[in-house]
């Protein structure tokens, strides 16, 4: 018999004794997978950006099989992939409210003063790392387009006057551009939120006016005009603390905000009475 031949044979049987192996071991150790995972991911919009707390949609579809996690987490497929879900897990559906990003700045470039002019990467990031960014206040947008460039979904677009603007229809609230803003002024909102503070200035009154027009001045006003408890004044800044209490008794506040840093994000959808048309006139 030639060298070659018992080559061959040799081969072929160590060929057939790894795949005899193989299959014991796949037999064996093999893991089964739960066919609602693969349904649930194949059905979830794969955008992987995070928003439902998991690194990617597969991880999300096996913690709602396996670990019994809400269902309506996923902010990109909203309530038509929520109802998918509860189809192929046999539970009720659940509401899925939209989240999308907001601006807390109304920083433009007419209403906040430069410290001068910035050389060098133009990225918000970058610019940050140069004291704090170009601007005086040093807790407004710097301009520079790092959210417009992250959003996957096409949503935000610099504007003339040096400040995003967020298409609320295409926002998914992925949150991917509230990591990449170094200023953290951006944030996730329930898109039916209407009133918001936008300022992050916790800086002295005085200083805060001098350098941003728009900035909160700490005056306390809108908190003195709402009884209900919903907004609070901490570090010479406004926020809301409670959305669902501020009613229409605290309208007030906003209309004599003297820098307009509260205010509302559709003021076309707030409806007044009689009397607090003529209390804002």
């Amino acid at each position: 018999m030639s060298t070659l031949l018992i080559s061959i044979i040799t081969l072929g049987v160590l060929a057939l004794l790894f795949a005899v192996i193989l299959a014991a071991a796949d037999a064996k150790l093999r893991v089964e997978v739960d066919p609602k995972i693969e349904e649930i991911d194949t059905i979830l919009p794969q955008a992987n950006c995070g928003a439902c707390g998991y690194p990617g949609c597969k991880n999300y579809a096996t913690a709602i099989v396996e670990k019994g996690e809400e269902i309506n987490k996923c902010s990109v497929g909203g309530q038509p992939v929520t109802d998918l879900i509860a189809k192929i897990m046999g539970v009720e559906s659940a509401a899925t409210t939209k989240v999308v990003a907001r601006v807390h700045c109304r920083g433009t470039e007419e209403a906040a003063k430069r410290k001068g002019y910035y050389e060098g990467i133009e990225t918000c990031r970058a610019a940050a790392l140069v004291s704090s960014g170009d601007k005086l206040c040093d807790w407004g947008c710097l301009g520079y387009g790092d959210c417009e460039r992250s959003c996957p979904f096409d949503a935000i677009t610099m504007m003339p006057d040096g400040l995003p603007f967020i298409d609320e229809e295409k926002c998914t609230g992925c949150g991917i551009c509230v990591e990449e803003c170094p200023k953290d002024i951006l944030e996730l909102h329930p898109i039916d939120e209407n009133v918001m503070i936008f300022c992050r200035s916790q800086d002295p009154p005085k200083q805060s006016r001098a350098v941003c027009k728009n900035a909160c001045i700490a005056c306390n006003i809108c908190v003195r005009k709402c009884p209900t408890g919903a907004l609070t004044m901490e570090n010479n800044l406004v926020y809301v603390v409670a959305p669902e209490k501020f009613t229409e008794e605290c309208y007030g506040g906003i209309d004599k905000c003297p820098t307009g840093a509260i205010n509302f994000v559709h003021p076309e959808k707030v409806v007044r009475t009689d009397k607090q048309e003529n209390d804002k006139a």
